[in-house]
């Protein structure tokens, strides 16, 4: 691992300057090769990662039984389990006691493999969102490294997500979210790969003489198969859950819009029509046609069972009296898969604040920015301990508040380093939190929930830990005894700062432990650390 005093990344990619036709062309990307310390750092993020969630993994239940909403999901992973045709096909959610199925196979395909190796148990509902969750913390290192090209960059966002309690807590429970968040940062960090690899392409077409050869709309650059790495993990992310398609939006738009940037950058001469004629194609293939034949593939339960929930809704007339019978026109399954979904989208739709739908734990996208309305997920309280006295235990989907309440400023800094001093490390990570939240913002009067903000923590961590990187690199060396005690030499203000910081990030995590985890404390002790009221 590195020291305090090796906080400073060594090496980051500086601001691109304009390219005009009359200059050279910018240079290629910087790339810092991986070293045997990456390893080491991103092999102690994943132990802790893994520490933290198998911890008390399967004590929160309610005697026995799912709680929350595992109620939902864990019985239609169970349904899976029982009805499976084979271990290709899989099996269906039958899920008698809820009514409609309203989110795709995958993630409950996911829950249905836990529960076949350890049966009906909270092991065997967990051991999945535990292994993702885990994988996600992962992923968050392996992101900021590869936009950042540093270490400590990388390794300041793992530690940054490990001690979040919304990854933490999502990761310990039977439900779909940690899914789709695994998916979603592996998305955004194979993006990175091919905006990397395109524009070292680029570079090097430029240098050989390929660009101007090219002609007017300039070369092709070649297949792109980080491009299709992020199609097949957008896929699975819409798969899990609708939402997947803000991130099929967004990163298809950066995607397109870096290619035109480099058409442009590297003085093609109609970059315009080059990119809409030689990458938007492809790209559409990768990141929307692929996306969507994985989709289908997910609900390949569906179409093999003669039972599956509304399989033979034209057959029984159920089409004909709907709202949509011109589906009639349509083969009897793909008209049934239709409905199904157009009945998915219709109960979605309903679930309205101005219909008069509510919930004691609403939570509007303006209050996930500082985490302002947490979920109740397990609750046993008036326990006796102590002298008499009365002790609770409590898991909440939290956010560690020194992690949350840093999102609107890091954002604001953000954007305003991408437009005043081009730093294109943000780039991928605003574009994936808009993606996560602005969809939300616009759709506000729907019923909603803090897990759906789960997927905006992995991008916050990097951007807190790009600027911790900048932050540490400003100052005087301080050279006082218990610094040379601490690092072995001297140290910069901020560098101090970011080790600082990162101390109280790990003393928060554990002063709000008893809320990930359950831990009984005293009544007091619960009341002392619920600081907001609309944390209760």
């Amino acid at each position: 691992m590195c020291s305090a005093a090796n906080i400073l990344p060594v090496t980051i990619a500086s601001p691109v300057r304009p390219y005009r036709r009359n200059r050279p062309a910018p240079g290629a990307p910087v790339t810092v090769p991986w070293t045997r310390r990456d390893t080491i750092a991103v092999s102690v993020i994943g132990v802790l990662a893994l520490f933290t969630r198998f911890l008390g993994l399967t004590v929160p239940t309610g005697s026995g039984t799912p709680v929350f909403d595992e109620k939902h999901y864990v019985p239609q992973g169970w349904d899976m389990v029982r009805s499976s045709f084979n271990p290709v096909l899989g099996g269906i959610e039958s899920n008698p006691g809820y009514g409609l199925v309203v989110h795709p196979p995958l993630g409950k395909q996911l829950l249905a493999m836990g529960e076949t190796l350890f049966g009906y148990t909270p092991l065997g509902w967990r051991l999945l969102t535990a292994l993702f969750g885990a994988g996600v913390v992962v992923l968050t290192f392996l992101l900021a490294r590869r936009v950042s090209q540093s270490t400590a960059i990388g390794t300041l966002a793992g530690a940054i997500a490990l001690f979040d309690g919304v990854l933490l807590v999502s990761a310990k429970f039977g439900m779909l979210d940690i899914f789709q968040v695994l998916f979603i940062v592996a998305a955004s960090w194979t993006l990175a790969g091919d905006m990397r690899q395109i524009h070292q392409r680029w570079h090097d077409a430029w240098v050989s003489g390929e660009v101007a050869a090219a002609g007017p709309l300039g070369p092709r650059v070649g297949y792109r198969w980080w491009r299709f790495a992020t199609g097949v993990l957008l896929g699975l992310a819409l798969s899990v859950k609708w939402s997947g398609l803000y991130y099929i939006a967004f990163f298809g738009l950066l995607g397109s819009f870096w290619d035109l940037w480099l058409r442009k950058r590297y003085g093609v001469e109609k970059p315009l029509a080059g990119a809409l004629l030689k990458d938007v194609l492809p790209a559409l293939a990768s990141i929307v046609l692929l996306p969507a034949l994985l989709y289908i593939w997910a609900w390949r339960a569906w179409f093999a069972s003669e039972t599956s929930v509304y399989r033979h809704s034209l057959a029984d007339g159920t089409i004909a009296n709907s709202e949509w019978a011109w589906l009639e026109n349509l083969p009897d399954s793909v008209a049934g898969w239709l409905y199904y979904h157009f009945s998915v989208l219709n109960f979605h739709g309903s679930l309205t604040s101005s219909s008069g739908h509510s919930h004691p734990w609403d939570s509007k996208p303006w209050a996930w920015l500082v985490g302002a309305r947490p979920i109740l997920y397990y609750s046993t309280t008036d326990i006796e301990c102590g002298n008499g006295g009365t002790c609770r235990e409590m898991i909440y989907l939290f956010g560690t508040p020194v992690i949350w309440w840093l999102t609107v400023p890091v954002l604001l800094w953000a954007l305003w380093v991408w437009v005043t001093r081009r730093d294109l490390r943000v780039m991928v990570p605003v574009i994936a939190w808009m993606a996560g939240f602005l969809p939300w913002l616009a759709a506000f009067d729907r019923q909603m929930y803090f897990f759906y903000a789960t997927a905006l923590v992995p991008f916050t961590a990097v951007l807190i830990a790009l600027v911790l990187g900048n932050i540490s690199q400003r100052g005087e060396m301080v050279s006082k005894p218990w610094v040379l005690k601490l690092a072995g030499q001297p140290m910069r203000t901020g560098q101090l700062a970011v080790v600082g910081y990162m101390a109280l990030v790990a003393a928060a995590f554990v002063y709000w432990s008893p809320l990930f985890y359950g831990f009984m404390v005293p009544e007091g002790y619960y009341q002392s650390i619920m600081w907001l009221p609309s944390w209760k």
